[in-house]
């Protein structure tokens, strides 16, 4: 997918990147981004790998998650809806980061933030809507509106990165947050909860990689892809606790149904 007109403007960042280098002066950015080494077609060969091994770990997750959980257990079709999405989202993460474009950029940054709103949903689900059904139905409505106005705002009047990055920071903040509550509150009576809390909050630690903007390693690693090597075995983290904790919950509801 490299054009002539692409190939002459990497060749010509590399001559700028020389020269700035040879007077001393720190490496530039180009839009906003630093010179990667592409490798064969990857233009950020680094942070595609990185995503493609976290679909692949998700993947891997979500095809054990159905084969330990039967579909009765409560939390079943809310933590595959998940897993589908998160698979979604690392799938253009990997496409972006192998072709930067403006429509492989927005289908990256739109499928990160639904990541982002599905965590908070599953969250909403697991500590709310087992118990009031009514108000996830409520709820979900509304995280879809916001998301279809998130994507509406960047797509039809400007694609604004600081507003992008301020959104998906905030609900990401809710999100720890309330996941944090929760496992306090549980952990006395639901051991494998540390599970979930060590995840959000390595996530958040693992978020601060990019506040470090630092020039490329050897110019193919920078903090963007360390933070996507970093989420890799979280992910697998994640849908550990997320099996055993639908486990846990087939067990309480069959229980339950016993003692009726």
């Amino acid at each position: 997918g490299w054009t002539c007109r692409d190939d002459c403007k990497y060749e010509c960042m590399w001559v700028t990147v020389r020269l700035y280098l040879q007077g001393g002066r720190r490496v530039p950015q180009f839009h906003g981004k630093w010179p990667f080494s592409r490798f064969l077609f990857f233009q950020e060969p680094a942070s595609a790998f990185a995503s493609f091994l976290n679909g692949l770990a998700s993947f891997v997750m979500l095809l054990r998650y159905k084969a330990a959980v039967p579909p009765a257990s409560p939390m079943y079709p809310t933590c595959v809806a998940f897993a589908w999405v998160s698979l979604n989202a690392w799938f253009w993460s990997t496409v972006f980061h192998t072709r930067d474009t403006a429509v492989t950029e927005k289908l990256d940054y739109f499928c990160a933030s639904a990541v982002v709103l599905h965590s908070v949903y599953l969250c909403c689900v697991r500590t709310l809507g087992l118990q009031r059904p009514a108000l996830i139905s409520i709820f979900r409505a509304f995280l879809l509106l916001f998301l279809a106005c998130h994507i509406s705002y960047l797509t039809l009047v400007r694609f604004d990165y600081g507003y992008n990055m301020a959104a998906n920071a905030a609900i990401g903040l809710l999100n720890l947050a309330w996941w944090l509550r929760w496992c306090l509150r549980n952990r006395p009576r639901l051991p494998h909860v540390w599970k979930c809390a060590a995840v959000v909050l390595l996530l958040q630690a693992l978020a601060l990689l990019e506040l470090l903007d630092f020039p490329p390693i050897f110019w193919v690693l920078d903090a963007h892809a360390l933070w996507h090597i970093g989420t890799i075995p979280l992910n697998v983290l994640f849908y550990s606790f997320l099996m055993d904790d639908s486990l846990y919950l087939l067990k309480a509801n069959s229980d339950l149904f016993k003692a009726d």
